[in-house]
Formats: structure tokens, C-alpha cells, sequence
């Protein structure tokens, strides 16, 4: 049996953070190196995140954009480890940094761990490439957790640019994140988005093609945070052997062209 690869897992405290590490815990072909969490917090348990960087073969971090930024160019600057990153919400300049620093390490990055959402990205695309702008509308619908601090989620956004793929156009040109007040009727080949917020939500996620005479929903629902970590869990054992690069979890699973 090959050496278990050594995981470190950046904000610990975090719901997430507490999820990965308990499947970590329960699994023989990974270990968990070190957890860390933002500089100041107290726990016995904690290391700083230098300490961490230095025992670890891979980070899984689900934290914030900058604090991803941030691990992202501390773990480049050195050579490694490898990173898994599942923070959302991340602003133009703060993905160019997560990409240089793939240039150094190996960095999976993805809006989701899930894999039924990723096979969910692939039967989107199909569907946008045979359902035609003409004749059917796209609506992406997503639920989270009340304390969610980003919208679209990343997964929302994920769904849209593989319909955007499926139908050959950019989707910057064709989203429509907002509708508030006298909008006018819907612009044809448009990707629409709505968003709620509330309660413990953990994820739901919809995409709907509705055409004059029918209307096809292709939906998603996570039931237990576990999914997610688990996803990362495996995102980690792959990107433990690759070279550096910026990946996803569609190249983890194998599901690209």
C-alpha cells in the first residue's frame, strides 16, 4: 500500500474546514497534516499557516478569495504544496493571481466538489446546444444558506457558462443577474439568474429550459455537506500527482473532452 498523502486544511474552524477534516479522519489513503485557521485565532490544534505549507503534500482551502490569494502566492513563492480551492465570489484580479501562481504548483479551483453537479455542468451544456436561443429561455436558479456572502454562487455561475459553451457565445455577453422594476420583455438567448437566501440551506441549484409549448428543468440538491468535502478529499489525491498547472473538477474526474 502506497504512503497516504499529507493534507493540511486552511480555515479549520470553518464549516467546511470541520467537514474535510472529518473525512479525512475516517479515510487510510490520506492523513491530516496540519489545520490552520486565520492568524490570531487560538486553538491548541492550530498551527500557523507556514507551518502547515511546510508538512503538507496538498491544502484544501475553503475560506475567502482573498485569504485564497493570499495561500495561493505563499504556496508558489515556496514551490508547493499543491492547493485544492473552493472559494466563491472571486473578483477578475484575484483569479489572475490564483492562475500565476499556478504557473509554480498545481491548483485545482472549483465552484463545486460535488460530482453529480458536474455531471450536471455537462448534460447543460448538451441541452443548451440542442435547445436552441430561438425557442428556449435559460434560467439558472440557486438556494443557499443565510449566511452566504456571494451571488450568483460559483456553482450558479459554473451552470452558466456551461450553457453559454453549449450555445457557442460568451456568457458576460447573455447573463442577466438582476430584473428590478419595468425591464422590458426578455431578450432572446439571454442566461438568467435568481438567487434566495435563507435559513441552513446547503445547496440547490436548478436550470431550467422553458420554451412557449414546454419547459425542461435539469435541478441538483445537496443533502449533507459531506459531498462537498469528500469531492475535495479526491480533488486533493489527484492534484498530489500532477504538475503545475490550473486545473478544475472536470479534469479530476475526467469528464473533459
Amino acid at each position: 500500500m502506497s504512503q497516504p498523502i499529507d493534507i493540511a486544511v486552511a480555515g479549520a474552524l470553518g464549516r467546511m474546514g470541520q467537514a474535510v477534516a472529518t473525512v479525512i479522519s475516517g479515510r487510510q489513503d490520506v492523513r491530516l497534516a496540519a489545520r490552520f485557521d486565520r492568524p490570531g485565532t487560538a486553538e491548541d490544534s492550530l498551527v500557523e499557516a507556514d507551518a502547515a505549507l511546510a508538512v503538507a503534500q496538498v491544502v484544501i482551502d475553503f475560506t475567502t478569495p482573498a485569504a485564497s490569494v493570499a495561500l495561493a502566492q505563499s504556496a508558489a513563492a515556496r514551490g508547493g504544496p499543491a492547493l485544492v480551492i473552493g472559494s466563491t465570489g472571486c473578483s477578475e484580479e484575484q483569479l489572475a493571481a490564483i492562475a500565476q501562481a499556478s504557473k509554480s504548483i498545481a491548483i485545482v479551483h472549483a465552484g463545486n466538489y460535488s460530482l453529480g453537479v458536474n455531471m450536471l455542468m455537462g448534460m447543460v451544456a448538451k441541452a443548451a446546444r440542442a435547445l436552441g436561443p430561438e425557442v428556449y429561455d435559460i434560467e439558472i436558479f440557486e438556494a443557499h444558506h443565510k449566511r452566504k456572502v456571494d451571488a450568483p454562487s460559483g456553482t450558479a455561475l459554473m451552470l452558466g457558462e456551461a450553457a453559454a459553451q453549449g450555445r457557442g457565445v460568451k456568457l458576460d455577453d447573455v447573463a442577466q443577474r438582476g430584473r428590478d422594476g419595468i425591464t422590458g420583455a426578455r431578450r432572446a438567448g439571454d442566461i438568467g439568474f435568481s438567487v434566495m437566501r435563507g435559513g441552513d440551506i446547503i445547496g440547490e441549484h436548478s436550470v431550467t429550459f422553458a420554451a412557449e409549448d414546454e419547459i425542461l428543468t435539469i435541478s441538483h440538491s445537496a443533502r449533507d455537506r459531506g459531498l462537498f468535502a469528500r469531492g475535495a478529499v479526491e480533488a486533493a489525491r489527484w492534484v498530489a500527482l500532477q504538475p503545475p498547472g490550473l486545473y478544475d473538477m472536470q479534469d479530476v474526474l475526467g469528464l473533459k473532452e
